[in-house]
């Protein structure tokens, strides 16, 4: 089967993420600039995950447009994808209300984890999909980014628990490692 329906409703959950998140942001009562001071956490967090949304967005329609067809087990590894990235509103917003406490810290980065996990098995049902001499695997290599974020996610969980700062910074890396665009798949679809 084709994969348009795939990339139609990743897109449709994704815009809906993204929704959701900016309008867990609540409006401050008051009409000064000292009235934001109490969100920064809250706007902090949303930066973070909308980064992290993006991210995903942006590698994944990357992905796909390595494959031509999709197939059931393809079809669930993708929502298995989307199901631990419709989890970021929810610890976006509990990680900000809670101005950056251990255990909001450590379930995002469950969160980020799992979606790291999801997005690996994902990506590997497609190169079984397109066979041995898929373009994925072609432009993934050996998947360095992939491995090194599950490894740094893996280490801020327990990390949160004694220092949220060095967890969050370690979010960050992750994101900024990828941030850079991965233009791994623009050049074998070129060639």
């Amino acid at each position: 089967m084709g994969k348009n329906r795939v990339e139609a409703f990743s897109d449709g959950v994704i815009a809906i993420l993204i929704t959701i998140m900016v309008l867990e942001m609540k409006v401050p009562h008051g009409e000064s600039l000292d009235a934001l001071k109490p969100l920064l956490p809250v706007f902090l967090s949303y930066v973070l995950s909308f980064v992290y949304v993006g991210i995903y967005w942006n590698n994944h329609h990357h992905m796909l447009h390595t494959c031509e067809k999709v197939n059931g087990a393809v079809l669930w590894a993708n929502l298995h994808l989307l199901f631990w990235l419709s989890l970021i509103p929810f610890a976006t917003g509990w990680m900000g209300e809670n101005h950056i406490a251990a255990a909001p810290v450590a379930l995002y980065g469950v969160i980020l984890l799992m979606a790291a996990v999801a997005y690996f098995i994902l990506q590997n049902l497609i190169i079984a999909l397109q066979g041995k001499d898929s373009l994925l695997k072609k432009a993934i290599g050996t998947d360095w980014k992939g491995k090194i974020s599950i490894v740094i996610y893996g280490a801020a969980i327990p990390l949160a628990f004694w220092k949220q700062e060095i967890s969050i910074a370690l979010y960050v890396a992750a994101a900024l490692l990828w941030l850079v665009p991965d233009r791994r798949i623009a050049h074998v679809l070129q060639d």
